[in-house]
């Protein structure tokens, strides 16, 4: 499967304008072929604690996201703030051209960055299968944790993490993401976006691991005018992560029973 990765400049708190972004892409990606079209956290807003203005109860975005799935053809992953009434949640929906098939709520809200303060973590660990490959996801700050990895893999051939990484730990970034592909037998794609936003600077560093732990190779594509970090990242990935579990198998080693009980 051909995915894409849209490591982007996020226009701050500006729906419209990072829309009119995605369809820009989504134009170039037609003519590649792509399948997946996969952006970072909190998509269309940035990493904003300004929830009266960012969060959604009738979930709009993910609306104009299936719109534009359905008229070209592609699967697109898009991060959005749900209001639920109390303390917001930050999530991340994959639509298919036919229909919504996940929606995921992150675990662990950023403390460290205010998100506590305005958002709830999540409960639930949903997988999604797309062309034959189950798909879970963890969002930024999530990927510090390895358990949820661990059970996402039990089903899951790909874990995606859609980001707003600050470029200040961007060595973490790119170490975590390999490990949870080493230690879980997975692909990881994450999603970083790029540039100035928000007061802060991103790297992008956006990358896709392979179950191995091999960082896979890619072709990019950009717009003109862009700030130099900002691309769309092209992958290959294939459902061939059962196979080389076979071949190397050190899930069957966990010893599960133990885990939950050492002291």
């Amino acid at each position: 499967m051909k995915i894409a990765l849209g490591q982007l400049q996020i226009h701050w708190e500006d729906k419209n304008a990072n829309l009119e972004k995605v369809e820009k892409y989504l134009r170039l990606l037609k003519v590649e072929e792509a399948e997946m079209f996969l952006l970072p956290e909190m998509s269309l807003t940035g990493f904003s604690m300004n929830t009266d203005r960012t969060k959604e109860s009738e979930r709009e975005t993910v609306s104009r996201i299936r719109a534009l799935a359905a008229q070209y053809g592609i699967a697109i992953g898009v991060g959005w703030v749900k209001d639920t009434g109390k303390l917001c949640e930050n999530h991340y929906s994959i639509v298919a051209p036919s229909e919504e098939i996940l929606d995921y709520a992150k675990l662990h809200p950023f403390s460290y960055g205010g998100e506590r303060q305005y958002f709830q973590g999540g409960e639930k660990l949903p997988v999604c299968e797309y062309r034959g490959l189950g798909i879970g996801v963890q969002i930024c700050y999530d990927l510090r944790f390895p358990e949820p990895f661990c059970r996402l893999s039990e089903k899951a051939g790909m874990i995606l993490v859609p980001a707003n990484w600050c470029a200040a730990r961007r060595e973490h970034w790119m170490c975590l993401l390999q490990a949870r592909a080493i230690e879980n037998q997975v692909y990881i794609a994450g999603i970083n976006c790029a540039g100035e936003m928000g007061n802060l600077y991103y790297s992008g560093d956006s990358a896709v691991f392979g179950p191995d732990g091999t960082r896979l190779v890619h072709e990019t594509i950009s717009l003109p005018g862009s700030c130099p970090e900002e691309k769309v990242l092209l992958y290959r990935v294939n459902n061939d992560v059962n196979r080389y579990r076979e071949a190397f198998p050190v899930k069957r080693d966990r010893r599960e029973e133990l885990y939950r009980t050492l002291s």
